[in-house]
């Protein structure tokens, strides 16, 4: 799915567009699923190892208000006993450049924390 550019003029403008988007997606574990959703599609039993500390409770909770935002489905499989695996949908996938751009942000910023421990030390 291919996303529309919109034109960004003021402030405000971002300001009540990041507003928007931080409710859709805010809180610690939203876009940890979605980026893990990216990938490949995962029952839930893989998704509470993969988002290290999260609880069960929470994950259900944000599975739950990630399907009615329309950015993952969930399936349930016809195996005994029964099991759910969940998927990124179409709409969903406009999101991984942007779980993409936060991660490899956070490796930078890694890397810069740690250069600037190491010359510290000297």
């Amino acid at each position: 799915m291919k996303s529309e550019s919109i034109l960004i003029e003021d402030c405000s403008q971002t300001v009540l567009a990041i507003n928007d988007t931080m409710e859709i997606l805010g809180g610690k574990w939203k876009v940890l699923i979605i980026a893990c959703l990216c990938y490949q599609p995962m029952r839930y039993s893989e998704l509470l190892k993969k988002v290290q500390g999260i609880s069960g409770k929470m994950l259900s909770r944000e599975l739950k208000e990630l399907e009615v935002n329309g950015l993952i489905e969930r399936n349930v499989l016809a195996t005994s006993p029964v099991s759910v695996a969940y998927k990124i949908t179409e709409y969903g996938k406009s999101l991984k450049q942007l779980t993409q751009t936060i991660a490899e942000w956070g490796l930078q910023h890694r890397a810069r924390i740690l250069k600037d421990m190491r010359q510290e030390k000297v």
